[in-house]
């Protein structure tokens, strides 16, 4: 009978997210989104499978200015969710993120007829910038539209965009089997209209309610101004800014390493095995289809267990754990045969999955909690900055310092991230207890005179 429960249990679970896809928190409007948001991530897998491919033998860049350009490109991406959170507090949602997506339908169209160098480098900088934006925005539009339930929203978020990403690959390996330049140019014209399609998607939505407001999720904290840039900032006063409140940029600070998983997954991975053991070259994809499975099965599991503020306090020091598992797994596949350098990779790849999935409940939960109600627009677009910096840094750290230093190397950085897991969980815990103590005063009736 046990075993009958559990049966049951894993295929209610199972059906249970193609239910919360058909109405997920936020009804019409959130629908739309996820169709869009799945569109937008299909092109967007095209373009990652294919472009470097693309920039080598049909525009001709060599190792060099590819590395250069893409790195600009990741540093120009920082700025875009702080921008975009500044522009939310003061114009409509909808309009910014739709700019987002025609934006990058522009660029993407222009690369079919620049191939300098000097050209290149602007077209990807822009293009970055609105993926960040546009990545931010419908992180606001979520919170927005999902309310209390937005831990729930972003697993269904991120279970369609794997699905996406996974979808855009496989398009783009037919694509690459042809190899022509008129391939290529094919593959980029489905990124551009997946950006078109997106666009006219989200028209048909609703603004969300509440500029620069989110509301609280079950145990977080109560809303309630940062007490550190608060002080004089009411509802008719000026906004706080995140730029000066220090107990959210040590939030931000910290979360940084907290998505290292993203380039150890990318980069790490498929680099140690190449250049530090003897496991096949062909395993390397397996990385990438672990991943995707895991997403699109586990997220919305994941995300149901750390409800709140509080538990996703405790989703950090499982992402450090699960962070220093991995890299003890990627320094012993150094030293082991075929077989077990193989078997070692494959579970370093599904504890970097692990991570990622709580990262992905620990971080968007504790930007949204930590941050004042009355500006959140603008403090999750700050936020939003601490994916980009990695993106941008993660590569150099990994290919730098941590596989230069050899296994040795994985040891210290798994036992950094879990290190600095347990800092992010007393620092986040001691802002919520703040926030919840500005909240309760703040509600207290005036003494009567």
């Amino acid at each position: 009978m046990r075993r009958g429960g559990e049966i049951r249990k894993a295929r209610q679970g199972e059906a249970g997210l193609l239910a919360q896809l058909r109405r997920p928190p936020g009804g019409r409007d959130a629908r739309i989104m996820l169709l869009a948001q799945f569109l937008d991530r299909a092109g967007t897998g095209v373009w990652a499978a294919s472009s470097v491919l693309y920039l080598t033998f049909v525009v001709g860049l060599d190792a060099g200015r590819l590395g250069l350009l893409l790195g600009a490109a990741a540093v120009a991406g920082i700025a875009g969710s702080p921008l975009a959170g500044h522009l939310a507090d003061r114009f409509p949602l909808r309009a910014l993120l739709i700019g987002c997506h025609l934006v990058r339908l522009g660029t993407l169209c222009a690369l079919l007829a620049v191939t300098d160098f000097a050209m290149l480098l602007p077209v990807f900088a822009v293009t970055h910038l609105g993926d960040r934006a546009a990545k931010t925005l419908e992180m606001l539009f979520a919170t927005r539209v999902a309310g209390e339930r937005r831990a729930t929203y972003q697993a269904l978020s991120r279970s369609s965009a794997n699905a996406g990403y996974a979808l855009g690959a496989g398009l783009a390996a037919i694509g690459l089997a042809v190899g022509t330049r008129g391939a290529y140019h094919v593959l980029i014209l489905a990124n551009a209209l997946s950006f078109l399609v997106a666009a006219l998607l989200v028209w048909r939505t609703r603004e969300p309610r509440g500029r620069g407001l989110v509301a609280a999720a079950p145990g977080g904290a109560a809303p309630g101004p940062a007490p550190a840039a608060t002080a004089t900032a009411t509802e008719s006063g000026p906004a706080p800014s995140a730029w000066r409140d220090r107990g959210y940029l040590r939030f931000v600070l910290l979360d940084i390493p907290m998505n290292l998983d993203d380039s150890i997954l990318g980069v790490g991975l498929p680099l140690w095995l190449v250049s530090h053991t003897t496991a096949p070259h062909a395993l390397i994809p397996a990385f990438l289809v672990v991943n995707t499975v895991l997403v699109v099965a586990l997220q919305l599991r994941v995300s149901a267990r750390f409800q709140g503020a509080r538990a996703a306090t405790r989703a950090v020091v499982l992402y450090g754990v699960t962070t220093l598992a991995c890299c003890v797994l990627l320094a012993a596949a150094a030293g082991g045969g075929m077989w077990a350098a193989s078997a070692a990779l494959l579970a370093a790849a599904v504890l970097a999955t692990a991570a990622e999935l709580m990262r992905s409940v620990s971080s968007w939960e504790l930007a949204v909690s930590l941050a004042p109600p009355q500006a959140r627009a603008s403090y999750l677009g700050v936020a939003g900055m601490a994916q980009s910096v990695q993106k941008s840094a993660g590569p150099l750290l990994l290919t730098g310092a941590v596989m230069t230093a050899g296994p040795a190397g994985w040891l210290v950085l798994g036992a950094a991230v879990a290190g600095l897991s347990l800092v992010q969980r007393r620092s986040g815990l001691r802002r919520l207890d703040e926030l919840r103590a500005v909240a309760e005063r703040a509600a207290e009736p005036a003494p009567a005179r």
